[in-house]
């Protein structure tokens, strides 16, 4: 039976690879880009320039908010790349559309910066973390459905990463939610699951199934 180009196309792992880490790459360029120097205008002096540095104090903080939002679905993007054995066109066509939003960050974070009080900004910059969790999900629901994974990747692999993402937009959306009472009360709580996220310790039951990973290797 002759093979379908869609059963052909888009097979490569390593070109999905290369291309997201491309993509994470400029937008974490293109988020600071808006972080400009103050002008002070004719007249210099620490005082000054000090008032320039607190009016972009918005900037800076949303700079943090999508550096570690980006680094945090990076990070998701590519445990899942590293337990997928082969990929497929639909697959690829998710990992663009990850990418879509990835890309989108930047404009969502610039609107956040400019107009940090208003709740629709905020708004809009969870929307596009909730597009991110969509994605990434769909990309491990389908991977799994269509047996695109390692052998390694079984049950108590794929349970932690849909708990994971599902725990990590539930929080998210608890995030947005604040904006009812305040943006920044929103910003905070995000980040501070985001920081929990990138640097919280590893939980007793990781520490417990590493060792039977070793030793399934071993055997």
């Amino acid at each position: 039976m002759a093979a379908t180009y869609n059963q052909i196309a888009a097979r490569g792992l390593e070109r999905i690879s290369g291309l997201s880490d491309g993509l994470f790459a400029v937008a974490m360029t293109l988020i600071v880009l808006e972080i400009r120097v103050p002008d002070l205008g004719p007249t210099h002096s620490d005082a000054a320039l000090w008032t320039g540095l607190v009016a972009l104090g918005p900037r800076f903080l949303t700079y943090l908010l999508s550096f570690l939002t980006l680094g945090i679905f990076w990070s998701g993007q590519q445990t899942q790349l590293n337990y997928f054995a082969r990929a497929d066109r639909h697959l690829a066509w998710i990992h663009l559309g990850l990418l879509a939003t990835v890309a989108l960050l930047p404009f969502s974070t610039s609107l956040l910066a400019d107009y940090i009080e208003l709740r629709l900004a905020l708004l809009v910059y969870w929307a596009n973390i909730a597009a991110f969790g969509v994605f990434i999900y769909g990309s491990w629901a389908y991977a799994t459905r269509a047996g695109l994974l390692k052998e390694d990747a079984d049950a108590r692999v794929s349970a932690a990463i849909r708990r994971h993402m599902v725990g990590a937009q539930a929080l998210y959306a608890v995030g947005a939610a604040l904006c009812i009472f305040s943006t920044f009360l929103s910003i905070a709580f995000i980040v501070l699951v985001q920081l929990n996220f990138a640097i919280a310790p590893r939980s007793a039951s990781c520490r417990s199934y590493r060792p039977r990973m070793r030793a399934a290797t071993v055997q």
